[in-house]
């Protein structure tokens, strides 16, 4: 029988990129100076991957699913749902969840900052969420989480509610806050529902102290809510059920934790893990080896620094970003790279000079100590283009580290 390992997933939230003319043409993997991601490639497989399909550009959501081994086009439940999750917030049947921001508008509802700033403590969070969390409007319950900076999460729990109604953001300022239509028959009462919330909300939250003491230093008010990606509660076949598993996610943002919740796994919280370019690497790395030796079978490791770099168009970062992964993966290795199989990727390219997600197809690298490797000296989207994984589907990921682990039995007699 073959030897049981742990699966081990790392991602780096889009870390594709195209050639950057401020590195020399290179992209950032290529810029960077990664000596473990490239002793990966020289001793393992490598590929390139169409997370979703060929030309279509991944959302992080459904880019996240498919690398889990669910097919999003059956088991996406929208985006509110998994941001629910990731905050804390377990929704049930015939709820709708949303994302939500914190916002500043004037008194006639025209949107000044869709993002209220974005510096809201996790202080000013609390004070802003107990003025909206439990209310009741008409037989809806409201349930609400500040989450980190101007970011919630809404759950709305009542009979006879649909997520078939439109956003009330208008995803640029200057614009008033829109009224949510109902997009299907019998998505009337959710729709009025959202809307006496979203204008409730600006009724409890522009008085508040907190935003008082915002006002006073010069800070925009947290005076609304506006709510997006409306999803319905479903139930898909979890990570244990399909491979008989223990799976653990280490991430630092809600919707992560949120879609790894999703099937299944176990949130493992990491001191000081963020999200941003401060992240703590080395308290990632010990966490990660950690939940190795404490017997989880499948660890998936998400890094963000390398997509808001992109989105800020800042290279320099990107580079910084891969190569304190790169520092992180090493320690991991030196500690357990005889328990693990490992995989090492984006979920989508985010170029640089675009600012945004993009259909190119990512790098990735397949390593264990037995693997048979590849003629790929280097780890980068030009290199995995020779590789011997060829061109394969983000839904190939799981299967893929979970077959070289042991954990899928074999088909047939």
């Amino acid at each position: 029988m073959t030897e049981k390992r742990t699966a081990l997933l790392v991602v780096m939230d889009g870390a594709g990129d195209r050639p950057i003319p401020e590195l020399g043409g290179k992209t950032a993997f290529q810029a960077a100076d990664t000596p473990n991601f490239d002793r990966l490639a020289q001793t393992g497989m490598n590929g390139l991957m169409d997370v979703i399909a060929p030309g279509q550009t991944p959302g992080s959501d459904t880019a996240h699913l498919a690398l889990f081994g669910y097919d999003p086009i059956d088991s996406y439940p929208g985006r509110g749902p998994l941001e629910a999750l990731g905050a804390g917030l377990d929704s049930r049947p015939g709820d709708v969840a949303f994302r939500s921001n914190f916002a500043t508008v004037d008194s006639n509802l025209t949107v000044i900052d869709r993002r209220a700033g974005r510096d809201i403590s996790p202080e000013e969070g609390r004070e802003l969420q107990e003025a909206l969390d439990g209310l009741q409007i008409e037989d809806v319950t409201v349930r609400f989480v500040h989450t980190v900076e101007h970011r919630g999460a809404l759950v709305l729990s009542g009979p006879s509610l649909s997520a078939e109604i439109s956003d009330v953001d208008p995803h640029e300022t200057g614009k008033p806050v829109l009224e949510a239509r109902p997009l299907v028959p019998g998505a009337e009462k959710t729709a009025r529902i959202v809307n006496k919330l979203v204008r409730l909300s600006h009724e409890r939250l522009k008085d508040l102290e907190v935003n008082r003491r915002r006002v006073e230093r010069g800070l925009p008010p947290a005076n609304i809510i506006l709510l997006r990606g409306p999803g319905k509660h479903r139930e898909v076949p979890t990570l244990q059920q399909r491979y008989g598993i223990r799976a653990a996610v280490l991430a630092g943002g809600a919707l992560y934790i949120g879609t790894a919740r999703y099937v299944g796994m176990d949130h493992i919280h990491v001191e000081g893990q963020t999200g941003t370019i401060d992240t703590n690497f080395g308290n990632i790395a010990s966490k990660a080896i950690e939940t190795i030796r404490q017997g989880y079978n499948y660890v998936f490791v998400h890094i963000k620094a390398t997509d808001n770099a992109s989105h800020d168009h800042n290279p320099e970062q990107k580079v910084l970003a891969i190569e304190r992964t790169d520092a992180m993966v090493g320690r991991i290795l030196d500690e357990v790279a005889d328990d693990i199989v490992v995989a090492v990727t984006a979920d989508h390219t985010t170029p640089v000079s675009v600012g945004d997600h993009t259909c190119d197809p990512v790098p990735i690298v397949l390593w264990s100590d037995f693997i048979r490797p590849d003629s790929v000296t280097a780890f980068s989207e030009i290199d995995a283009a020779q590789g011997a994984l060829g061109h394969i589907r983000g839904m190939d990921v799981t299967p893929l580290l979970l077959g070289y682990a042991g954990w899928v039995p074999k088909f047939g007699s």
